[in-house]
């Protein structure tokens, strides 16, 4: 359903003036000093004076995920106050990096249990700061012997026993409910542990409107189809808390997204990446960071959705023109690198270009620490294979997935192993269709689609590279099934809405369904998606027809 244009309005405004005001200002707290505009963290600690406003702006860059400046002012509240057990506990949090993405690597986990050592060596001078460094501890604590899930699950109950010990901790309220959305399952359709978290941080923006975590953590909690519209007002404030952080810049455009906002999420993350971008510029002007990456994703995401091609287009012709890009160790880099060509190409339904891509070339980087960015590729390159008739190749790019499969099984990354299998199904879909099977084609085809939509897709990513149930609509549509093509892209556009070809495909699925008024009504909001586009689409250009009949 498309939104409330005089909300939309709202929105984009605000947005708007946050973002200008971002760059202007370029205010950027990246000395770990105590400037820039972070939002408002109280968390007392037993320590000097100058080491707890230290801290508290530390801990307010800690929950914008701002982990660089976060960790150097964690490090100066240790030498402000060498008794400050809680700075070692900071440094520590800080090397969890964004604990909803993905497993710390082996050295950060290192780092991290030496950090968290050093905290209890020093000991807390309260049972509250104690508590707060053994909880910790139950994350890194025997992190070679424990999977990582039994980690996250043990210090999200640490962190439970610690909010209820002390009620009028907000931190530790705050920090529960991040840990609730860490332990959530990715299958759990009730969504049980986000709920929980959003009733504790609801209370908290009350009392705190200006906290960053609140503001952060509401909007990931909130980042699923179903209740992405309660966090639309933290999406709307977080930027305006917390101005010069990159991450915050970015982090509405999850809201936006899930709600089909797409003017709001470009201008969203075109701020985040140029202002990361600027942070980055006195030490390598041609650095190119994860955190811009993975907004560029975003966008690219969002413009082609607004069928804007050229700006997309832009957008990916800088990163390849990139020669100093730094993924790091990151798998959102890695998975926006994989993933914005990807796009372009299936986005545009330009088959011969998605089945020519090639995993992109990264000095210093090595995909086989992320096989599920990897697989972005076969994937597309799959697809795009089986659409022009070459199977041979569509069948390479689908044993590749399976490799790319059972490598993430071995990883023990049981959700990612999962996602891949599904692609790895939709390309073997399209290869049955290629060679004429066209029943066993639709049959694996469903599956695929009800297999995604018994999981959520991962905070990497605004999107599936392309909706499985998206997929399924038109390969109905090629095997001469309408009316049920509708029924699965009505499906699809209640998930994930305001798509592009969406609203494309079901207006075509209406057409031959000889379901004109619905055919009417889907293309009258494909051209309303599509009103700032810069280039005409064929789609386009069949919805002008039958509205001008």
């Amino acid at each position: 359903m498309m939104l409330c244009e005089q909300a939309r309005r709202s929105a984009y405004a605000a947005l708007t003036c946050v973002s200008l005001t971002a760059l202007a200002t370029g205010a950027l707290a990246h000395d770990g000093g105590l400037t820039g505009k972070i939002g408002e963290a109280r968390f007392e600690v037993t320590c000097t004076p100058e080491a707890q406003a230290t801290f508290n702006h530390a801990v307010a860059l800690l929950h914008s995920f701002w982990f660089t400046p976060a960790r150097k002012a964690f490090e100066d509240v240790a030498k402000q106050d060498p008794s400050c057990a809680m700075a070692h506990w900071g440094v520590a949090m800080v090397a969890r990096a964004n604990p909803l993405a993905s497993a710390p690597t082996a050295k950060a986990m290192t780092e991290g249990l030496a950090a968290i050592e050093r905290a209890q060596s020093i000991g807390g001078k309260s049972q509250s700061e104690r508590d707060y460094i053994e909880a910790l501890a139950q994350f890194y604590r025997d992190y070679d012997k424990k999977d990582h899930r039994t980690r996250v699950v043990a210090h999200e109950q640490a962190m439970e026993k610690l909010a209820s010990t002390y009620p009028d901790d907000r931190e530790a309220a705050i920090f529960y409910a991040l840990a609730l959305n860490i332990a959530a399952s990715p299958a759990d359709k009730t969504y049980g542990n986000q709920l929980r978290a959003g009733k504790l941080l609801e209370k908290v923006f009350v009392e705190q409107p200006q906290h960053p975590g609140v503001a952060h953590y509401l909007i990931h909690t909130y980042d699923y189809p179903p209740i992405a519209n309660q966090g639309l007002d933290a999406a709307k404030r977080y930027a305006s808390i917390a101005p010069d952080s990159p991450h915050a810049l970015h982090m509405p455009s999850h809201v936006f997204t899930r709600l089909g906002y797409w003017e709001e999420s470009v201008s969203s993350n075109r701020t985040s990446a140029e202002v990361v971008k600027k942070e980055l510029a006195s030490s390598n002007p041609m650095l190119m960071g994860p955190e811009a990456l993975h907004a560029q994703d975003y966008m690219v995401y969002a413009h082609l959705q607004l069928g804007q091609e050229a700006e997309a287009k832009r957008v990916l012709d800088e990163i390849r023109a990139r020669d100093n890009v730094d993924a790091g160790n990151h798998l959102a880099a890695s998975y926006a690198l994989a993933a914005i060509p990807a796009r372009y190409a299936l986005e545009r339904h330009r088959w011969d270009e998605a089945a020519r891509l090639e995993v992109p070339k990264v000095a210093g980087f090595s995909w086989s620490n992320f096989p599920q960015s990897e697989a972005v590729v076969h994937f597309a390159k799959g697809l795009g294979a089986a659409h022009t008739g070459d199977v041979a190749a569509a069948k390479a790019s689908g044993e590749r997935l399976k490799q790319l499969h059972d490598a993430l099984v071995s990883m023990k990354q049981g959700y990612w192993a999962g996602q891949v299998g599904i692609q790895a199904k939709a390309v073997a879909a399209w290869t049955a269709l290629a060679e004429g099977r066209k029943n066993e084609a639709v049959a694996l085809m469903r599956e695929a689609a009800d297999l995604e939509s018994a999981t959520d897709k991962h905070i990497v990513t605004p999107g599936h590279i392309v909706p499985a149930r998206e997929l399924l609509g038109f390969m109905l549509l090629e095997t001469g099934q309408p009316a049920l093509a509708l029924a699965e892209f009505e499906k699809s556009q209640a998930v994930e809405p305001n798509r592009f070809h969406g609203f494309a495909g079901a207006a075509r699925a209406a057409e031959l369904a000889g379901a004109q008024e619905k055919a009417k009504a889907h293309y009258a909001k494909l051209l309303e998606v599509s009103a700032k586009a810069d280039a005409e689409r064929p789609e386009v250009k069949a919805a002008r027809v039958v509205l001008n009949q």
